[in-house]
């Protein structure tokens, strides 16, 4: 692939969702340092940069300690043949950025990403200001820089307001001490790690129930029959169909590991669907 009339190798090319300084771009700096990160206008079209071949590795949040889950990845999930190969915790810190010679008395309205915004409420609310909802975090601080909109401050990162040139009115404007994105890394290829039973592994992976009487805990049932810890259990609606629902899943096992094999047995024998996302090591946040 070229960007600018360069020619990049997409072997170490990252693709993220946002403009440069989103809290994306920090968690591809501090996966992949040294590699060429690719910032894209949505999710899909990040996915999309690692099916085409254009990139190797695409860096997605799916959840946040504050916030919860990042609703539109799940629904792009389906639409996709990509696999997980490593897991992520970014901490957040947001920053409120103003324009040059703002004060934190002259803020009437604040503008992020929606999951910003929830995760800032308490704050912005203490600053009798009005939230107002933005495409992405670090797009909000190249809105700013650029229309220098009376009244109006952002939250983004310390990097977006380097970046962008803008002053930071208050750092660690999230309500909560302790604020942490979890990111996927989506690659085409699926890079299981050998097992060895005495790492720590994550398996992610999505499935469909039978429309049975108790189908989910019967599907469910081999998992706490072989003693595997399930970290994470998503539902959402297929297709805009009330009848047909598809769960997102993570557990604490590795997919070779015989209690793995026996729990999706069981699985199987109760569920229409089952696809395996991947299996990578347990990130170390997780100790």
């Amino acid at each position: 692939m070229t960007q600018l009339g360069v020619s990049i190798n997409a072997d170490h090319v990252v693709a993220y969702q946002g403009e440069p300084g989103a809290y994306s771009h920090l968690a591809c700096k501090h996966c992949f340092p040294d590699w060429q990160m690719v910032n894209c206008a949505s999710f899909s079209q990040a996915l999309a940069k690692v099916e085409s071949g254009e990139a190797h590795y695409a860096m997605i949040p799916v959840e946040n300690s504050t916030a919860g889950r990042v609703e539109e990845i799940y629904r792009e999930l389906k639409g996709t043949q990509l696999y997980v190969v490593k897991e992520h915790f970014e901490p957040i810190n947001h920053c409120l950025i103003g324009t040059p010679g703002m004060a934190l008395t002259d803020v009437q309205s604040v503008g992020s990403h929606p999951q910003a915004l929830a995760q800032c409420d308490r704050n912005i609310k203490a600053l009798g200001a009005k939230p107002v909802a933005m495409y992405d975090t670090a797009g909000a601080a190249k809105h700013l820089a650029e229309s220098k909109q009376a009244g109006l401050a952002v939250i983004s990162s310390a990097l977006a307001a380097d970046l962008y040139g803008l002053p930071i009115l208050q750092s660690h404007f999230n309500d909560v001490a302790g604020n942490t994105t979890r990111f996927l890394v989506f690659s085409q290829q699926q890079k299981m790690p050998t097992f060895e039973p005495e790492q720590r592994y994550i398996t992610s992976f999505l499935f469909k129930v039978r429309n049975i009487p108790a189908a989910l805990y019967k599907a469910m049932g081999g998992f706490a029959t072989q003693g595997i810890n399930m970290l994470k259990l998503e539902s959402y609606m297929l297709d805009g169909q009330f009848t047909a629902t598809q769960f997102y899943v993570d557990v604490e096992a590795h997919f070779q590991s015989p209690a793995m094999q026996a729990a999706l047995e069981e699985l199987r024998f109760f569920s229409e669907e089952v696809r395996i996302l991947g299996t990578y090591y347990a990130d170390a946040f997780r100790k």
